[in-house]
């Protein structure tokens, strides 16, 4: 069977579990599912405890998803919970909340009920406080990654050397392995993440998966499908993933280099065996 693994992807209120239908049937195999915002599950944290409804809810649906496919969990606590829950309890609380629930989250891990956690910075302008703070529970997930020997997704601003640079030497500081600090939403710069120690997840949009190709494997492939009725089919739709590999497989990459980039990979930086 060829594996086709769509590394970043979330159920929302749109399609649900359609869209891994679709997924599947344009040749999708293993996907790996990640949690929402805590306002998407209509929960108000006021401590990190909080967030055990928020991943009870996604652990459940990504059980259902495996009747479709074979999916995974990954927790998120995402770096944008600053901005929510400074509103009501401050920025330096908000952090503590959000190392909480990252806590938590890595327990989920130790107990086999999810295969990684999520964290990163804001991707939009903030004040250097928060900034700071910011910096400081993503420090922390990787420590929480590190205890537990899981992989950590990161979500951050657009990319430059510069700026995954600095989150390399955080990861460096910490003692992580930095190949199991993925970022996501990646651009098809493979070279320069081969560089830098970090792990690209490349978003499958126009060509990415084609230039990200003929630099080498080293990257997996997702699609941020968000699944928002407000926004159907963004980032990308569920098929895309699939759509991508068979371009390559067209293009002259052989079912080799795709086993590399959606099962080999994802075993590496996961620390996980993919079931067929």
């Amino acid at each position: 069977m060829l594996v086709i693994t769509d590394n970043h992807m979330h159920l929302y209120n749109h399609l649900r579990l359609k869209a891994l239908k679709q997924f599947r049937q344009a040749g999708g195999t293993h996907v790996f599912l990640v949690s929402l915002l805590s306002h998407h599950y209509k929960v108000n944290p006021s401590s990190g405890k909080d967030f055990k409804a928020m991943f009870d809810e996604h652990i459940k649906l990504v059980e259902k998803a495996n009747e479709i496919v074979r999916a995974y969990s990954i927790l998120s606590v995402h770096p944008a919970e600053i901005t929510i829950l400074s509103k009501r309890w401050g920025i330096d609380k908000a952090g503590e909340i959000m190392k909480e629930a990252l806590e938590i989250a890595g327990q989920y891990v130790a107990e086999g009920k999810a295969v990684a956690i999520k964290s990163g910075r804001p991707h939009y302008k903030v004040s250097d406080y928060t900034w700071k703070v910011s910096n400081e529970v993503m420090m922390h997930a990787f420590q929480v990654a590190k205890e537990v020997d899981c992989a950590v997704q990161l979500h951050t601003e657009r990319y430059t050397k510069e700026g995954m640079m600095e989150i390399a030497k955080m990861a460096e500081k910490i003692g992580i392995r930095k190949e199991r600090v993925i970022k996501h939403f990646s651009p098809a710069k493979i070279d320069e993440f081969k560089e830098l120690g970090i792990f690209p997840s490349v978003i499958a949009i126009g060509n990415n998966v084609l230039k990200a190709a003929q630099q080498g494997d080293r990257f997996v492939v997702e699609t941020d499908y968000i699944d928002d009725k407000e926004r159907p089919g963004s980032v990308l739709g569920p098929k895309t993933v699939p759509k991508k590999i068979a371009e390559l497989i067209q293009s002259g990459f052989d079912e080799g280099f795709v086993a590399k980039i959606c099962r080999d990979n994802i075993e590496r930086v996961y620390g996980i065996e993919l079931d067929s």
